[in-house]
C-alpha cells in the first residue's frame, strides 16, 4: 500500500474501533485510536499470516499485550477479512467471540489472554524463545505494549531476558500515547526515558513517530534487519488521535466516545479496505515425535527418597520419551531437581532465573506453540506470579507447574520459604489439577499422567527424604486416592497427603496399640478428589480427621469437604492444618509445633473418640 492508503487504513481502523465500543456502549476506543497507524502498517506491509490457518508453523505471532485496545484488535480482524461487520458489533456482547479483552479460548488468532498488563511482551518472550531455540522457524513475534504498563516490573524482566537471550526475533511496539486510566503516564512522551530502561536491557531501539506511516515503515524494516538483539520501537502518539474532543484529553479511557456518530464522520466515515496480508513462508515444525517407550525411575519399598529426587528423575524420563516435552526453573533448579532434566535434555531446558513471573510467561508462551512446558520452582515463590498462572488458565494454557520445598517440614529455612498457600491458589483455578504425592513411585507415575491433563497442572514435591510405600506397578489415576488402611471397627478416617501421609500411618499405629483402629486415606489427588471414596470412608467411620501441611484454608481440608457439598448428610469433620507463623527450626520438631505430626494426630484422634486420656 502505499502512504496514502496506509493513512486511510489507519482511519478505517480508528472509526471501526469507535464504531464497535458504541454498540457496545462500553469499551477503550481512545486506546485503540493512538495505535491505528501502527497496526495499519503492521496489517499491510510487515506481518506474515495466513488467518486461514492460525496453526501455520510460518505464521509471524502477535500479541495484543495492552489488551483493553481489543477494539483495534478486532477492526484489524474486519480489515483482514478473518471477521464481518455483522461480528464487529457483536462486541462485548454475550455470546460473542468478541470479548472486552481477548483470550484464545473464543478466537484462534490471539496467542494469549491479555488485560492484566505487563504480560503481553513476557508471554512475547517465551513464544520468541520457541522460535529460536525449539521451532527453529523464522517468524518474527510482535507484541504491542501501553506505555501505561513500562511501569509493570514484568516488562523488565521480559526485556533483561529477551536481551540476555538475543531474541532478534523480537520486537515491541510500545504505544506511548502519553495517557493512563487516571491522567498522565509515568514519562508522559518522554520516548527517551523509555529507550535508556531498553537499551541498558541489550534492546535495539527506535523512536517515531506513530503516526507518520512512512517512519513507522521504516522502523519495522529496521525492526526485521536487526541482528543479535530485540527491538522495540517507541512510538509517540495521542490517545483518542483524530477526534478534537477526544485527542490527548484526559477522563474518557474506557468509555466509548461521546458523540460516535459525530467522530466518525470527522474521521471520514465509515470505510471498508480490505488487506491482502503476506503469506508466511513454507515452513514445517520440527517438534520431535511426541510419543516414545517411557521408562520410568523405579525405587524399592523402604528406600528413602525424596520427592523432589522422584520428580527429576521422572521428568528427565518422560523428556527421552517425548521430545514435546520442556523444563524451565528459577535458578533452583539443584534444588528443585529439574537440573536431571537439564543435564540429559540441555536443548529443551530454559533457565528463567529469579524472575517467576517471566518463568510463568515463557511457559505460557511455549505452550502456544504446542510444547508441553514443566515449569519449577520452590512452592512458596509461584505465589509472586499467581497473576500470570491466573491468566493462563484464562488462556485455556496448558501448564505443568512443580512446587518444592513445601510447608513447615522443610525446617531450619523458615516462613519465607515454605509453601503453605500453594494448595488453595491452584484449587481456585478454574479447571486445575492438583497433586501432591507421599512417596517416589507415585510422584513418577503423577509426573508422567500431567502430561496428558488440560489446562493447568500443579505438582506439590517435599524436600527431605520420605519412605517408598508404593510399588513401582502401583497405578495412581488422577482424581484417584489409596485406602492404606482399613477394617471393620474403624472407629475414624485419616486423610492425609504428601508428608503427613507417613505421620498418619505413625499415628494409626500408636493408635491401634491403644485400641483405637481407624482407617487412612492417601488423598494424594486433592483436586479432582476422590469423592467416592471419601463418601465410603463417612458412611463406614462417621468421621473424617484431615491432616496436611498447609494454611486451613483452601487445603486439603476444604477438598474433602467439597465432597460433601451435593445436599447429603456432611459427616463430622476435624481439619489439622498449620495455623500459626512457623519459625526455624527441625522438619520434625516444626511438625510438631504445628500440630500435625503423629502424636498430634494420634491426640486428636483420642479425643474424637472420646478416650482422652489425663495426664
Amino acid at each position: 500500500m502505499k502512504s496514502r492508503q496506509l493513512t486511510d487504513l489507519g482511519q478505517q481502523l480508528r472509526v471501526d474501533s469507535v464504531r464497535a465500543a458504541a454498540a457496545a456502549g462500553s469499551g477503550h476506543p481512545t486506546s485503540s485510536m493512538s495505535a491505528a497507524d501502527l497496526m495499519a502498517v503492521l496489517l499491510a506491509h510487515h506481518l506474515r499470516y495466513d488467518f486461514d490457518r492460525p496453526a501455520h508453523p510460518g505464521n509471524d505471532r502477535f500479541v495484543l499485550s495492552k489488551g483493553h485496545a481489543s477494539p483495534l484488535l478486532y477492526a484489524t480482524y474486519k480489515a483482514a477479512g478473518a471477521i464481518n461487520e455483522t461480528e464487529l458489533m457483536t462486541f462485548r456482547k454475550l455470546g460473542s467471540r468478541l470479548e472486552g479483552h481477548p483470550t484464545p479460548r473464543r478466537l484462534p488468532w490471539v496467542e494469549t489472554a491479555t488485560g492484566s498488563l505487563g504480560q503481553g511482551l513476557p508471554v512475547g518472550v517465551g513464544i520468541a524463545l520457541s522460535g529460536k531455540r525449539l521451532d527453529r522457524v523464522g517468524y518474527r513475534v510482535w507484541v504491542l505494549c501501553g506505555d501505561s504498563e513500562m511501569a509493570e516490573g514484568s516488562v523488565w524482566e521480559a526485556a533483561e531476558h529477551a536481551g540476555h537471550e538475543h531474541l532478534d526475533n523480537l520486537t515491541a511496539i510500545v504505544d506511548v500515547n502519553r495517557l493512563g486510566q487516571r491522567g498522565p503516564t509515568r514519562h508522559g512522551h518522554d520516548l527517551d526515558a523509555y529507550a535508556r530502561r531498553f537499551q541498558a536491557f541489550g534492546w535495539h531501539t527506535i523512536e517515531v513517530d506513530g503516526h507518520d506511516v512512512d517512519a513507522v515503515d521504516r522502523a519495522y524494516g529496521e525492526a526485521v534487519s536487526t541482528i543479535g538483539q530485540p527491538t522495540a520501537i517507541l512510538a509517540r502518539t495521542l490517545k483518542g488521535r483524530g477526534v478534537e474532543s477526544a485527542q490527548d484529553r484526559e477522563g474518557l479511557h474506557g468509555k466509548p466516545l461521546p458523540d460516535a456518530d459525530e467522530a466518525i464522520t470527522e474521521l471520514g466515515g465509515i470505510r471498508d479496505i480490505r488487506v491482502e496480508v503476506q503469506p508466511p513462508p513454507a515452513a514445517r515444525m520440527l517438534h520431535a515425535v511426541r510419543a516414545g517407550h517411557l521408562e520410568l525411575p523405579r525405587f524399592e519399598l523402604g528406600d528413602q527418597v525424596a520427592t523432589r529426587d522422584a520428580f527429576g528423575k521422572a521428568l528427565a524420563a518422560l523428556g527421552a520419551a517425548r521430545g514435546d516435552v520442556v523444563a524451565l526453573d528459577g535458578e533452583v533448579s539443584d534444588s528443585t531437581r529439574s537440573e536431571f532434566f537439564a543435564k540429559e535434555h540441555p536443548d529443551r531446558f530454559f533457565e528463567c532465573y529469579i524472575a517467576e513471573q517471566q518463568l510463568v510467561a515463557a511457559a505460557v508462551g511455549l505452550a502456544a506453540r504446542g510444547w508441553v512446558p514443566y515449569a519449577s520452582t520452590f512452592a512458596a515463590f509461584f505465589t509472586r506470579a499467581h497473576d500470570f498462572i491466573r491468566m493462563a488458565s484464562i488462556s485455556g494454557s496448558g501448564i505443568n507447574f512443580v512446587g518444592s520445598h513445601a510447608g513447615v517440614a522443610i525446617g531450619q529455612d523458615g516462613p519465607s520459604q515454605m509453601g503453605l498457600e500453594d494448595l488453595a491458589m491452584f484449587r481456585a483455578l478454574h479447571d486445575s489439577t492438583v497433586l501432591y504425592p507421599c512417596d517416589a513411585n507415585q510422584t513418577a507415575h503423577l509426573v508422567a499422567a500431567m502430561a496428558g491433563c488440560e489446562g493447568i497442572r500443579y505438582l506439590r514435591t517435599s524436600r527431605g527424604a520420605s519412605p517408598v510405600i508404593y510399588g513401582p506397578n502401583e497405578d495412581f489415576p488422577i482424581g484417584g486416592s489409596k485406602v492404606l488402611r482399613v477394617s471393620a471397627q474403624d472407629r475414624l478416617t485419616l486423610v492425609a497427603a504428601g508428608v503427613t501421609v507417613n505421620e498418619a500411618l505413625a499415628a494409626a499405629d500408636m493408635l491401634d496399640r491403644d485400641g483405637i483402629p481407624v482407617q487412612v486415606i492417601d488423598l494424594y489427588s486433592v483436586k479432582p478428589v476422590d469423592r467416592g471414596t471419601l463418601r465410603d470412608a463417612a458412611e463406614h467411620t462417621g468421621c473424617l480427621l484431615t491432616v496436611e501441611d498447609h494454611r486451613e484454608e483452601g487445603g486439603l481440608g476444604d477438598a474433602v469437604l467439597d465432597a460433601f457439598l451435593d445436599g447429603r448428610p456432611t459427616p463430622r469433620l476435624v481439619r489439622l492444618a498449620v495455623r500459626t507463623m512457623p519459625g526455624s527450626a527441625s522438619p520434625e520438631e516444626q511438625l510438631h509445633a504445628a500440630g500435625i505430626d503423629r502424636e498430634s494426630i494420634a491426640a486428636s484422634a483420642k479425643l474424637l473418640v472420646e478416650q482422652a486420656v489425663v495426664r
